[in-house]
């Protein structure tokens, strides 16, 4: 039988929710209806599950799933939030927990790289020390704090992904302009806004030449 590989799955710890409690700014956690839930600008976007922090209940998990190998990632809003100084700290203090839960299970996890992508340096020199111990690609949101993963900005980085021929887990978040477009009414972030802000991305990608410029990188849209 082939291998079975999850690679769109999320962990967290409690080091990284206290850090997003502490300096996350427009972002804040909920509860509705009765589940705890990270808001950004009043949205709601993403359910805090008691599994994303317990990876004995994620091995158990995947057994019951026939999951063979799972690629953890952290999920939207990552790092994108608090500062140079914060962000890249949470990214290092995330990227050494996969790594060392990766060496605890090593037949069974992987994981993709959290980066402080609003800090371009920064960035990638996190990048070259997170495959180091271990990250088999690299995590990122649709949009970085509102930007288009196409600004120019972010061209170092992509260009060493691109260089180490690295897959990418492009993962929706709550779409610029969410309170704009009232979208905390009804919950729409996850429902309606996921699929879209996925759908910009990539769309962007396609008509800037994105792929022309980056041919060795390999990027899986989610939602």
């Amino acid at each position: 039988m082939s291998t079975v590989i999850d690679v769109h799955t999320h962990m967290l710890n409690d080091a990284w929710l206290e850090s997003l409690l502490a300096h996350g700014g427009r972002y804040d956690v909920r509860e509705v209806a009765g589940n705890r839930m990270v808001h950004m600008d009043g949205a709601p976007f993403m359910t805090l599950q008691d599994a994303m922090f317990d990876y004995e209940q994620r091995i158990r998990d995947m057994d019951a799933a026939r999951v063979d190998v799972a690629i953890v990632s952290l999920t939207c809003p990552s790092v994108y939030w608090g500062g140079e100084a914060v962000s890249t700290a949470t990214a290092i203090m995330m990227n050494d927990d996969m790594a060392a839960q990766q060496r605890t299970w090593p037949d069974r996890i992987r994981f993709f790289a959290t980066l402080p992508w609003q800090y371009p340096a920064a960035a990638v020199k996190e990048l070259d020390r997170a495959v180091k111990i271990g990250a088999v690609g690299v995590f990122v949101s649709a949009n970085i704090t509102d930007l288009s993963l196409t600004d120019p900005q972010f061209a170092p980085i992509w260009e060493a992904i691109d260089k180490k021929r690295l897959p990418v887990l492009l993962h929706p978040s709550a779409p610029p302009g969410v309170g704009a477009m009232d979208m905390q009414r009804y919950n729409l972030v996850a429902s309606v806004g996921f699929m879209f802000d996925t759908t910009l991305a990539l769309s962007r990608m396609i008509y800037d030449g994105f792929f022309q410029r980056y041919r060795r990188l390999k990027i899986i849209g989610s939602h």
